[in-house]
This record gives C-alpha cells, sequence and structure tokens, in this order.
C-alpha cells in the first residue's frame, strides 16, 4: 500500500508543478511546440516528468504486490493531493466541502489498507490477455475519433474511455509474468499495456482541451478503478483479509466517492491559478 500512496503523492505532486511551468511559459508567444519548448527549460516542469516516472515505477511495484483495487483507489487518491498542493503552489482557494473530501479519501484509504490481502494468486488466461489488448485498441480508436465529437456527453464518454486505457494499464501488469524480452514480444499484455496508456493519454488530452475538466476527470475516476478492480477480484484472485471485505468494499466506495468530489483538480484551475505569481527558472 505504501508504493500506492507513493505513486499518489508523485501523480498529484507532478500535476501542480506541470501546471505552475505551463502557465508561466503561455506569456510568450508562438502556439503549442513553442509552448512546450518554453515549458521544458524550467526545472518545475522536468520536476513534474520525474515525479511522474518514478509514480509510474510505485505504481508497478504496488500492482505485483497488492490487489488492484487498492491500487486504483489509491491512484485515484492523487486528487486530493493536486488540490492540497494547489491550495499552496497555486493559492487555489478549497472550499469547505473539498477539505471534508480530502479527509474522506484519506479516510477510505485507510480502510483499505487495514483490509486489503495480497495480491492474487490466480494467473491471467490468455484470453483475459487478448481480451485487454482488444480493450486498448478500442479505447485508441475512440481517442482517433472522439476529438471530433460535440455535445454534452463527450467530456463524460472520453473520460470514461481514458480511464479504461489507464484500467489496461494496470491489469496489463499483473498479466506480464516475465520481463525476458522474448516473452515480452509475444505478450499480448505487453502491447495492451503500451496502446491502453497511450490511447488514455491521448482521450484525456482532448477531453481537457475543448471541455469540462470536472466531468473527464469523474469518468476517468470510475473508469480506472471499477472495472479494474473487478477484473482483479474475479479473474486474478484478489481478496481481502479474512473476515474484512466489508471494509475493503467500504473503504474503496468513500475513496473513490471523495476522489469525485474533488475531479476538478484533474487539471490544475486556470482561473485561480493565474492570481498566483509563477517564476521561471
Amino acid at each position: 500500500m505504501v508504493c500506492a500512496l507513493g505513486a499518489a503523492v508523485c501523480f498529484g505532486t507532478a500535476t501542480v508543478l506541470q501546471a505552475v511551468a505551463a502557465r508561466a511559459a503561455s506569456t510568450g508567444e508562438g502556439g503549442d511546440a513553442a509552448l512546450l519548448l518554453r515549458a521544458v527549460r524550467q526545472w518545475r516542469y522536468l520536476a513534474g516528468l520525474a515525479l511522474d516516472g518514478l509514480g509510474f515505477l510505485f505504481q508497478i511495484v504496488a500492482l505485483r504486490s497488492i490487489p488492484i483495487y487498492a491500487v486504483g483507489a489509491a491512484l485515484a487518491s492523487s486528487l486530493a493531493v493536486t488540490a492540497v498542493a494547489a491550495a499552496r503552489l497555486l493559492r487555489v482557494r478549497l472550499s469547505r466541502n473539498e477539505w471534508v473530501a480530502v479527509g474522506i479519501v484519506c479516510a477510505g484509504l485507510a480502510m483499505l489498507g487495514l483490509a486489503s490481502g495480497g495480491e492474487g494468486d490466480q494467473e491471467g488466461s490468455t484470453a483475459l490477455k487478448y481480451a485487454m489488448l482488444a480493450i486498448a485498441v478500442a479505447v485508441l480508436l475512440l481517442g482517433l475519433v472522439g476529438g471530433r465529437w460535440s455535445g454534452r456527453g463527450r467530456d463524460l464518454v472520453l473520460g470514461l474511455g481514458a480511464g479504461f486505457g489507464f484500467g489496461v494499464v494496470e491489469v496489463s501488469v499483473r498479466l506480464i509474468d516475465s520481463l525476458a524480452p522474448s516473452d515480452l514480444l509475444t505478450n499480448p499484455a505487453t502491447y495492451a499495456l503500451l496502446l491502453g496508456g497511450g490511447a488514455a493519454f491521448l482521450l484525456l488530452t482532448s477531453a481537457l482541451q475543448r471541455g469540462s475538466v470536472t466531468t473527464a476527470t469523474a469518468g476517468m475516476v470510475i473508469g480506472e478503478t471499477i472495472g479494474p478492480a473487478a477484473v482483479g477480484v474475479v479473474w486474478l484472485g484478489d481478496r481481502t483479509r479474512e473476515g474484512l471485505t466489508w471494509l475493503a468494499v467500504l473503504g474503496f466506495a468513500v475513496g473513490v466517492a471523495g476522489a469525485l468530489a474533488l475531479a476538478r483538480f484533474g487539471e490544475a484551475p486556470a482561473e485561480e491559478a493565474e492570481e498566483a505569481p509563477a517564476e521561471e527558472a
């Protein structure tokens, strides 16, 4: 559980550091490419990328040691980390309800930590590996056409699609049994992991660029927690400590509910962040 929480802290902090760098870089001229070049010259942006990489390593270790449902809820809690970091670094004002939501997330994770058992001992079938690959391809196709959609449901659909993509990554990590190059190249889960992660970022970026951050992030949290948790329990043997199933279910529900209440922090709020002075490195 410690590694899962470490991943959440890394991802949540990285979001705010990259937001600070991007806002500082946005004062210049040029398009998206020029903005990116200015941003990567700042230590905050580079530190955010480093934290993303460290967080992914923590996520892999966590997925190999504790149930997927615990990892998914912990990763959703990165929104609480982002909220607290944004309140300090971006001077974003958190309402009383949002501070309560942060506390709810922490309570849910505490319950999960007490109730979670070890990683399931069942090996994923070949059919499950190909199913993950098929879902990853479907998410990628959704990403290729989703940016052209419009309407009220667009942001939710794209957010859910991104969540499914990240969920494929979570499950695929558990389905990779060997890191030998020959085994990786012949394992469908390897390609599912790469396609699912790339497609998820594509969908989430499209949703956040022209839509509601809150709606897209809420869809993502739902997509990356519920489905993978079910796969872990039904097909991979994830269990709880004896007699504590009720506590794990409650902790999962409480943690995800708290994360949904903080969905607007899927991307640091621009209006409030602009009030904070940002210095270039």
